[in-house]
């Protein structure tokens, strides 16, 4: 990867701070320090201790557990970037947890995804770049430009090399199988699908599978695992259709609530395979951590360069060579 000038400052929340010195790293920088102050009104006040002045400005911040304190805190961040002279203010967002708030399906609710974006924007962030919204129209709330990257080219990678003749694809609903057919396709393998009914935030129903399942090597793929509900619902539908074994992989691996202990109990799942947007530092069984930092380098190292990072977008992206 080339080096990128000394003209781009990185700066890192305290959602993750690995993933940002990983990613300086590889670009060649040094992660510029940040100081954060609590006052005794519970109010915090955020310090970049680095100059900014006409500089392109990163600032690395997943929206994650506790994620009103690390929103404020970014939000801070970027005012304070864009009061200091910043040239341009680029929000490097791996996780944008409000993107599951993506439309109004009740009376007098809030469409958080999109006024979580109006907030960046007014607060001085010129582009945004993040990984696997949860649905597409997300991106249209934002004012501002959004580089949107996927997973699921160092997901596939994980998987290739190993015997694919009896695997299939399985999304756990309808609305994740786009990007279900997608992986299938890069695999080439065939793709089924959960029908899904949520009755609350961590309680779902599957009533079948649309797909030849029985007696299959099963990749479950969801962009993001929370609790674990929908998965564990879904795996305890695969089991009762006879497959021979089943993988689990996602993008957002955030495991709240019970989602360890949920997880743990399922000794169908051979491995849960995800990425490193989010701190893993719960102990779930079988996980492996795959980082997609490189792919983040590359993307910052392109947008600073004026370069075209399209084919970052794609799941035949070859960001690595």
């Amino acid at each position: 990867m080339r080096p990128v000038t000394n003209d781009v400052v990185v700066f890192s929340g305290a959602a993750h701070p690995e993933f940002a010195e990983e990613m300086c790293g590889l670009l060649g920088v040094e992660l510029s320090p940040t100081r954060v102050q609590r006052f005794s009104n519970d109010c915090v006040q955020v310090q970049l201790r680095a100059n900014c002045r006409q500089r392109d400005v990163y600032i690395v911040q997943p929206l994650v557990p506790p994620t009103q304190e690390n929103l404020v805190e970014l939000l801070m961040m970027v005012d304070a970037a864009r009061g200091a002279s910043a040239a341009h203010v680029n929000v490097v967002m791996p996780h944008y947890a409000y993107a599951r708030s993506d439309k109004k399906d009740a009376p007098r609710i809030s469409v958080g995804g999109r006024l979580v974006a109006d907030l960046l924007a007014t607060a001085g962030a010129t582009r945004v770049l993040t990984m696997a919204l949860h649905s597409e129209q997300v991106h249209g709330f934002f004012s501002v430009p959004v580089d949107h990257l996927t997973a699921l080219p160092v997901l596939a990678d994980h998987y290739r090399g190993r015997d694919l003749s009896n695997t299939v694809v399985v999304s756990p609903d309808f609305g994740n199988a786009k990007d279900a057919g997608r992986f299938a396709r890069s695999l080439g393998v065939e793709v089924a699908a959960g029908s899904k009914q949520r009755k609350g935030d961590d309680r779902v129903v599957i009533d079948a599978i649309v797909g030849d399942v029985a007696g299959k090597d099963c990749i479950v793929l969801d962009d993001e695992i929370a609790t674990g509900g929908s998965i564990v619902t879904l795996i305890d539908a695969l089991c009762d259709y006879g497959v021979n074994s089943i993988s689990v992989a996602t993008t957002h691996g955030l495991f709240t609530g019970n989602a360890v202990e949920r997880l743990g109990a399922v000794e169908a799942i051979d491995e849960i395979v995800t990425t490193n947007t989010v701190p893993q530092d719960k102990p779930v069984e079988k996980l492996r951590v795959l980082s997609v930092a490189p792919l983040f380098a590359e993307a910052v190292r392109r947008i600073h360069l004026g370069e075209s990072v399209s084919t970052l977008f794609s799941e035949e992206n070859t960001y690595g060579e």
